[in-house]
């Protein structure tokens, strides 16, 4: 019996005269997504994109799991393919939903028509199909309102397609059809979640990780890769820039005013994460930053943080709450992650009552003894890169 993978779009059906370009993102990640699993042809048709195996080994079952992750689709499903005739349909649906619906008790079946020459109307193909299910599978009944299992049967122009329900696809926008950011990346619940947010919205990512040894240990940084390696089954391959921040972080301690040393240390992480983005490309920042969630991330902190952006910085949590963010955290399975308890640079030096409501003119006065320029150079010089898959 030969299988099938349905994809219906999301957002993509709303980008009228663009949308093929959209589309042609979309599935060039699927393309990635699967290239390991076999041969396998991707075709348009009405309005649903069709994955077909070409070779006997390959993996459906991973490939479904797979399609999950592919941003920019609203629902997938498996589905077997026939001749479109009512005899083959019946003898199909009887093999193909004998799983589907021997683990339920009510079902109901629903016909799509697109080829409107087939003889059946909808209305009729449903009762048909219905009669067919009925028979084989006695235990079954019928609910049209609220069925524990629907059955759907499309008539397309070559083949006919039968399926057992289907699942709810990752949403959002193909990732890089929205261009490209940099991810400022630390060990803790938030950033991550803005990473995955980001992406989910067509961005492709780069990230920036500032890591302080000895203050900071190895198992730090392998948190970080874990963490990305979680958030790249979504957004596809992640180039991740490590930063040696320690002797910025001790200037910071030895020269400025123990209340400013957070401010101060952000500043110089914007200014860092923005020399690496352009270098790459990037047309953004990202932060894991909510709003009031520490000091500084007060309106008045992020505005003297701000004043040196070059370019954009996106924070998608900046209204959420803790437990809206480790919501995501569960599902993008990063929570158990996050929480072990090895400390970013982020922890280093923290001021024991810290600046609530800064000024500019304060925290420039404060970072007035530090050389930036210098500090910066060789901070960028010694980044190092990987890549994360």
């Amino acid at each position: 019996m030969k299988e099938i993978i349905l994809i219906k779009n999301g957002e993509l059906v709303l980008k009228g005269l663009n949308r093929r370009t959209f589309e042609d993102i979309m599935i060039k990640n699927i393309k990635r997504k699967l290239s390991s699993l076999g041969g396998f042809d991707i075709s348009r048709a009405q309005s649903t994109i069709v994955i077909t195996p070409k070779d006997s080994d390959f993996d459906m079952d991973e490939a479904t799991e797979r399609v999950g992750t592919v941003f920019g689709i609203s629902a997938y499903s498996r589905a077997a393919v026939c001749e479109k005739d009512m005899e083959s349909i019946k003898e199909v649906a009887r093999e193909y939903l004998a799983d589907a619906l021997n683990g339920v008790s009510t079902f109901k079946v629903e016909a799509k028509r697109s080829d409107k020459k087939f003889p059946l109307k909808s209305p009729e193909i449903c009762m048909e199909i219905g009669g067919v299910l009925l028979e084989a599978f006695p235990h079954l009944s019928v609910d049209v309102h609220n069925p524990q299992q629907i059955v759907t049967v499309e008539i397309r122009d070559r083949d006919a397609y039968i399926r057992a329900g289907q699942l709810r696809g990752a949403g959002g926008m193909p990732v890089s059809s929205a261009g490209r950011a940099a991810i400022m990346i630390s060990g803790g619940i938030d950033s991550p979640v803005a990473a995955y947010l980001m992406a989910r919205r067509g961005l492709e990512l780069n990230a920036i990780h500032f890591a302080s040894p000895p203050y900071t240990s190895p198992r730090a940084e392998l948190k970080v890769r874990q963490l990305l390696e979680k958030v790249a089954r979504y957004s596809g391959t992640i180039r991740l820039g490590i930063v040696p921040f320690t002797e910025i972080q001790e200037e910071i301690a030895k020269n400025c005013p123990e209340e400013y040393f957070t401010l101060i240390m952000r500043r110089m992480m914007l200014r860092i994460a923005q020399r690496l983005a352009k270098e790459r490309g990037c047309g953004a920042l990202i932060t894991g930053e909510s709003l009031g969630q520490v000091a500084s991330q007060t309106l008045p902190a992020l505005a003297v943080t701000d004043t040196l952006a070059e370019m954009p910085v996106l924070r998608p949590l900046i209204g959420m709450d803790k437990e809206d963010i480790i919501a995501v955290s569960r599902k993008i399975d990063t929570f158990e992650i996050s929480i072990q308890p090895y400390e970013d640079c982020c922890t280093v030096f923290t001021p024991k009552h810290p600046r609530t409501r800064p000024t500019i003119e304060q925290c420039e006065k404060a970072e007035g003894p530090l050389d930036i320029e210098a500090l910066i150079e060789r901070a960028v010089a010694a980044t190092e890169y990987s890549y994360i898959d």
